[in-house]
């Protein structure tokens, strides 16, 4: 029996990420762990598994140590072995391409560290995105998966999270005190958007759209700059805005459900490997 400790690939694959991404923040939206598991996870290895410090830490800036230099080399030739093991043993048979359907809200929050987890364990599954609403990706039949907002009771599928829309709008600007209020929303197909104007309709509170757009980030930009308010999941609003609610004499809006639908009329190993990928990823 081995005198030495080991090191778990999970906290590995998290040590690479922050050497990557210069800080734990950004790593943690890598690997879909918060920022606390991973400072845990780095304070584990560094002090009960090598007792060897890793990191130089300048305000937010993380740099390696001359150890850690060290380490980062190890475990990317482990993980790289590890990937190949499972690839060339367990699953030969996986290369292929999925198609997956997502509104333009999920890609930037959640893809990211879901897509890249998947690609070390398959390399050589093609990923086809599809960037659409939830009403058009309903109707399409050509997708493997699709992610979509559903109403609560209107739920189809498997349930990947609940989450609350909130109203927002930028640090250090007030666009709620105008009147009429300035909303930026996603395009009219959007529930979410009938949600946002019927709840303002029924407080008595005057309103207009006045930018539309079925790209998140065209919406969140215009919001930046203090021109709108907007009404998106919680998870979506950025560290420069600022949620707004009752004191802005702003409405309660609903919860949402943000469901995982397989095409069931044509399976495959591939894809539900992929969608146990989208699964933890939306855990988290």
């Amino acid at each position: 029996m081995s005198a030495y400790p080991s090191i778990d690939t999970d906290v590995l694959r998290t040590f690479v990420a922050i050497a990557d991404q210069g800080g734990f923040t950004r790593a943690g939206e890598m690997v879909n762990r918060t920022q606390s598991a991973v400072s845990m996870q780095m304070k584990r290895l560094e002090e009960d598994v090598l007792q060897r410090q890793l990191f130089e830490r300048d305000g937010r800036q993380v740099k390696l140590t001359a150890e850690g230099q060290v380490l980062l080399g190890y475990a990317r030739r482990i993980l790289k072995l590890h990937s190949e093991v499972f690839n060339t043993l367990r699953e030969p048979h996986m290369v292929g391409t999925v198609r997956i359907g997502t509104p333009d809200d999920y890609v930037m929050r959640f893809l990211p560290g879901i897509l890249s987890r998947f690609a070390q364990f398959y390399p050589l599954i093609q990923i086809e995105v599809h960037c659409e609403s939830t009403r058009q990706l309903l109707q399409r039949q050509d997708l493997d998966l699709s992610i979509v907002t559903r109403e609560p009771g209107n739920e189809i599928g498997q349930l990947l999270r609940k989450e609350r829309f909130v109203w927002a709008e930028a640090q250090c600007f007030n666009a709620h005190e105008q009147t009429p209020l300035p909303l930026a929303m996603f395009n009219s197909d959007c529930f979410c958007r009938a949600w946002a104007c019927n709840a303002l309709e029924a407080m008595g509170r005057d309103y207009r759209i006045a930018y539309n757009s079925s790209s998140l980030s065209a919406l969140m930009a215009v919001v930046s700059a203090g021109l709108a308010i907007t009404a998106q999941l919680e998870s979506l609003i950025t560290p420069d805005m600022r949620i707004l609610g009752a004191d802005e004499d702003l409405p309660l809006l609903p919860e949402a459900s943000i469901m995982l639908i397989r095409n069931l009329n044509n399976p495959s190993p591939i894809t539900e490997c992929l969608a146990e990928h989208i699964v933890e990823g939306f855990k988290l």
